[in-house]
């Protein structure tokens, strides 16, 4: 059962996901109550954020590291030492449900936002479950809700089926199916393992040659590049560039391999979709039946367009969590902030400065 929405709130929280639990976290111990200090509105239907619509057969370890939530150690909890034989979006529903009911954050769900105006000096946040008014608006959003795919000619006449990451369910559904998998990411080499020995073939294609980083110290090293890259680009109001162009991917033992057994093999990015399989540039065909796209997500951030945030560089302008247009506006987990390479520090700086602005 959904529990109401206040009339007024001083923030309103939008997401409970990583960077949205971080934030209400910092606000509820610097003394914000739930309520009338701070409400938490998440759309999905349970506890988990992104992580609860992933694909049963995702581990934790195999994919990006899902760090701990502030407060969480003294639960008892933490995803490092959490059971990997179980599919990691119930092992992360589970210890963020443990932990909104430990700390009394009243997460309000399912609930989703269309949209958020401005009613100066406040903000209305318009629900599907009605509306109320905000003195700050932390979106906490995340990509999960906007996969993104490149447009290629012929698309729309391909006899397959195309799927994106969030349509992605289990293996099963490919079974003696020739499958093609685009992206050079992690969840797209992940799909690549599941469907061996299952899918009839797997032609993995890339739009630039994946690189692949040599253990945990040189990811490292690249995760902070990536972090300056990111940061720029949203202080400029730039578009995103992507976290997996910075960091590349990781050869563990399972990746390298899969590459020995030619798994793993990168194809250049194709130039047109056939009703039957892909053309490349070279003139050759690859049959198909089911196109992929692991292509990576954008910010959901369409229901802050009616406050008319974004720069001409098709972004939106920030600093350290803060939108440098309109002052009562974070945007939490965005950018530099994304949960791959750790929301928790920015959900402390972002409510840091939520407070400030609050007074």
């Amino acid at each position: 059962m959904t529990l109401p929405l206040p009339p007024r709130t001083r923030v309103a929280v939008i997401g409970a996901g990583q960077a949205g639990l971080s934030v209400a976290y910092h606000l509820h111990r610097r003394g914000l109550e739930p309520g009338a200090g701070f409400v938490v509105l998440d759309r999905g239907p349970d506890a988990g954020g992104a992580w609860q619509h992933r694909w049963e057969a995702l581990r934790l370890g195999s994919a990006h590291r899902v760090n701990d939530l502030p407060g969480m150690a003294e639960l008892g909890l933490s995803f490092d030492t959490a059971d990997r034989s179980r599919a990691a979006r119930d092992v992360v529903s589970e210890y963020y449900r443990r932990y909104e009911e430990a700390y009394g954050l009243e997460v309000r769900r399912p609930v989703t936002v269309s949209a958020v105006r401005d009613e100066h000096p406040l903000l209305r946040v318009e629900t599907d479950h009605g509306s109320l008014t905000a003195e700050v608006v932390v979106n906490a959003g995340g990509t999960w809700g906007s996969p993104f795919k490149p447009h290629v000619r012929g698309e729309e006449g391909f006899l397959g089926r195309s799927w994106t990451t969030v349509d992605y369910r289990s293996a099963e559904d490919f079974r003696d199916r020739r499958v093609i998998v685009v992206g050079g990411g992690t969840s797209a080499t992940n799909i690549l393992l599941e469907l061996e020995g299952v899918a009839r073939s797997t032609t993995w294609v890339t739009r630039r040659p994946p690189e692949f980083v040599d253990g945990d110290g040189l990811a490292a090293e690249a995760g902070v590049a990536a972090v300056a890259v990111q940061d720029r680009a949203a202080r400029e109001g730039r578009a995103l560039p992507s976290i997996v162009s910075s960091t590349g991917l990781v050869a563990t033992p399972a990746v390298t391999a899969a590459i020995e057994r030619g798994v793993l093999v990168a194809h250049p990015m194709f130039t047109s979709i056939e009703p039957e399989g892909v053309r490349f540039a070279d003139g050759s065909f690859e049959q198909a039946d089911d196109i992929v796209w692991a292509t990576g997500f954008r910010a959901e951030l369409g229901h802050l367009a009616p406050l008319h945030l974004r720069e001409h560089g098709g972004g939106i302008a920030v600093e350290r969590g803060k939108v440098l247009r309109d002052p009562r506006v974070f945007l939490a987990g965005y950018g530099p902030q994304a949960s791959t390479i750790g929301a928790n520090r920015a959900g402390r700086i972002v409510a840091n400065q939520v407070l400030a602005r609050l007074g």
